[in-house]
């Protein structure tokens, strides 16, 4: 029988073989102790920096990107536990946030155009109390609740749906039809009937997740591998039995797809609709209400909570969904 010679063997990748390169070390470090300088150096002016800092600014950008860079695709090449998997990830962010720094400083960028990463910081300490205020309503009261509301809804009806064929040709049509309908058309319309609270917004989140979480679930509950149908009738079982232990396990995975689309279904429809009528509370609102004063700093501060707040729903879902769906060969290693 023949085997795998140990030159073979060896090129399997393995955890204690992904050390990066020392080029691209030094040209990482290098790149962000350069930007980390220049920061020092010109943290209290506000002046654009001579030609001559620039361009040494830019070549810091550029060996700092390209040792970033070859991190990252040395990395890519091994199979490494989570935390340092997402070591090129957080090397970016770094990088990134330290670039656009420097940049905006080196060319004096007005705040009121585009303000610095350590301005955006500090606003959102300093407003830390209101962002939370307005965190509550849009994400809790509007995004969460609408989301159950049209999850709730949806999920019977696309139970219904799979067990009668009429709704198959007679609903499903004019379902896929409406998930297809844009939010601020529907936001303005939500605010005139419920008023200015959050049940209006609530209602159009509700909207919005209720159509996709039907025509994904019903497609999961319907397109069923026909040899998994003939094996359950092959050992006598009934139509409920068959429903519960091939059919749901099936559309699971295109529920928790839905799922994870409605997530940020549910962040952007709560956010828009405040643009269209609020009460004084939101993060939609406080976006509208800062960028019309130029205030760019607390728009910046409220985009990133409202962006952390769904990163952490959908990761949320996905792992209820590595969860539930592990046996999926979407989700095998």
């Amino acid at each position: 029988m023949a085997t795998l010679s140990p030159a073979v063997s060896d090129q399997r990748p393995r955890p204690g073989m992904a050390k990066p390169p020392i080029a691209a070390l030094v040209l990482c470090l290098l790149g962000h102790l350069a930007l980390v300088a220049f920061l020092l150096a010109w943290w209290r002016e506000e002046t654009a920096a001579p030609f001559a800092y620039r361009l040494l600014l830019g070549l810091a950008v550029a060996v700092g990107g390209i040792g970033v860079g070859g991190i990252a695709r040395h990395l890519a090449r091994h199979q490494l536990d989570p935390v340092r998997a997402f070591v090129p990830a957080l090397l970016t962010l770094l990088f990134g946030l330290l670039a656009l720094e420097a940049v905006l400083r080196a060319y004096a960028v007005p705040p009121g155009l585009w303000p610095t990463p350590s301005a955006v910081f500090a606003r959102l300490w300093t407003a830390r109390r209101v962002l939370l205020a307005d965190a509550w309503q849009t994400f809790v009261l509007e995004a969460v609740v609408g989301f159950g509301i049209g999850v709730g809804w949806a999920l019977p009806t696309a139970l219904l749906v799979a067990r009668c064929p009429f709704l198959q040709r007679g609903f499903m049509p004019y379902a896929a039809a409406f998930a297809s309908i844009p939010i601020p058309a529907m936001a303005p319309v939500a605010v005139h009937m419920f008023g200015l609270g959050w049940p209006s917004k609530a209602a159009v989140v509700a909207v919005t997740v209720y159509f996709p979480v039907v025509v994904n679930s019903v497609r999961g509950l319907l397109e069923v591998d026909r040899n998994l149908l003939d094996l359950m009738r092959s050992y006598a079982a009934d139509e409920r039995t068959t429903f519960w232990r091939v059919r749901i396990p099936n559309a699971l995975p295109f529920l928790f797809t839905a799922l994870k689309l409605g997530t940020a279904l549910a962040m952007i429809g709560a956010i828009v609709g405040e643009f269209f009528g609020a009460t004084g509370q939101g993060l939609g609102f406080r976006i509208q209400i800062e960028a019309g004063r130029f205030g760019f700093d607390m728009v910046w501060a409220a985009i990133l909570v409202a962006s952390l707040l769904g990163i952490a729903w959908f990761g949320l879902i996905a792992g209820l969904e590595r969860r539930f769906t592990g046996w999926h060969v979407s989700l095998r290693e």
